[in-house]
């Protein structure tokens, strides 16, 4: 699992849409018209490779559930088309964000000014604490 591995986006394939009618304010219109999509992706039955479904599942997202389907509510716009395709960059984001890796951390050296100062506060406090002892007359 060393450096970053990149994930090619889910395809319109792979995901299953249903149209819903949309919540809120737009009167006649949101009564009438289903605008509103659910996007379903099933991780086990997807194309992804299997360290990526395992991360997605391990993912503790209220979007994904026990039967490993992760489901998408999109209604922000008043197309459809533009709805699913909402729906899918956001199915995408989640899968970028559930299989970004960081880059390994580089063991560096302490440079030879640090090991200098470094020994110079233990000296000093040395000698303060020896400093603290009795007094011989």
């Amino acid at each position: 699992m060393n450096g970053v591995r990149a994930v090619l986006p889910v395809l319109a394939e792979q995901v299953s849409f249903s149209m819903i009618r949309a919540q809120g304010p737009g009167g006649q219109n949101v009564n009438k018209v289903a605008n509103a999509v659910h996007l379903r992706f099933d991780i086990r039955a997807s194309s992804l490779p299997d360290w990526a479904k395992e991360r997605l599942l391990a993912l503790d997202e209220q979007r994904v559930s026990k039967a490993g389907i992760i489901v998408i509510k999109a209604q922000g716009q008043r197309s459809l088309e533009q709805n699913k395709a909402e729906a899918l960059a956001r199915l995408n984001a989640l899968i970028a964000q559930a299989t970004a890796q960081d880059k390994p951390r580089k063991a560096s050296k302490p440079t030879y000014g640090s090991k200098q100062r470094r020994l110079a506060g233990k000296a000093l406090r040395s000698q303060t604490k020896a400093l603290r002892g009795k007094v011989a007359d």
